[in-house]
């Protein structure tokens, strides 16, 4: 299991710009409980999501921290 946050770097290689896309599996009272494409969890702060995330949504998280929802 992994906190993610939006201002770490588990994002970021070096030289490299990559972007994390992560589903939202569940919300609970802290946390958005988020997979990757491996089924990986993920566990990132609801403060840090934007405010009309939802379960089931698709999240972008760049490489600078910056998350937002697939459209």
């Amino acid at each position: 299991f992994f906190t993610a946050t939006a201002s770490g770097s588990p994002y970021i290689r070096k030289g490299v710009k990559m972007m994390k896309t992560l589903k939202i599996d569940r919300l609970d009272p802290q946390y958005a409980i988020c997979t990757d494409k491996e089924k990986k969890l993920y566990a990132i702060e609801l403060s840090e999501l934007p405010k009309n995330a939802k379960q089931g949504d698709i999240l972008l998280i760049q490489d600078d921290g910056v998350i937002t929802i697939r459209k």
